[in-house]
């Protein structure tokens, strides 16, 4: 195999990745939501209530990004925003109940993609490219 291909590799995965999230948010008739707006809705399911800049650091993009996803879900009804009570600066993003009932498929498509992606590895090999995977992340 070719040394340094990571970023192609990486690259592809992602693509196959997003194209399966996309097939399977369409089988449960979820058509306005898009891969990036279940990463945001995946930080809020671990921590309800978050700050626009604890959700954009947890998913790598800048506050102009999150701020064009979080309009998208909120005008979808998916989560509402507030200025916190204890710091007027900070703005908190919360799930709706809509939101929150479709936990269960966004659990179920992660684990069927994880299913796919680690289908042939190992338990130890699986841990392993996480690891230098994570490695590689920190390195940038």
């Amino acid at each position: 195999m070719e040394k340094k291909s990571a970023l192609s590799l990486t690259s592809k995965i992602r693509e196959i990745g997003n194209a399966f999230i996309i097939r399977k948010l369409k089988e449960h008739g979820l058509t306005n939501l898009a891969p990036s707006h279940g990463d945001v809705l995946f930080v809020l399911y671990k921590q309800d209530n978050s700050t626009m800049k604890d959700i954009a650091d947890k998913i790598h993009r800048t506050k102009a990004t999150l701020t064009v996803l979080i309009d998208k879900l909120e005008e979808s009804g998916f989560v509402t925003r507030e200025k916190s009570s204890q710091d007027s600066r900070n703005t908190l993003i919360a799930l709706t109940d809509k939101s929150k009932n479709l936990k269960p498929i966004f659990e179920q498509i992660s684990k069927e993609l994880n299913d796919l992606l680690y289908n042939n590895f190992t338990e130890e090999e699986a841990q392993l490219l996480d690891s230098l995977l994570v490695k590689m992340v920190k390195n940038l």
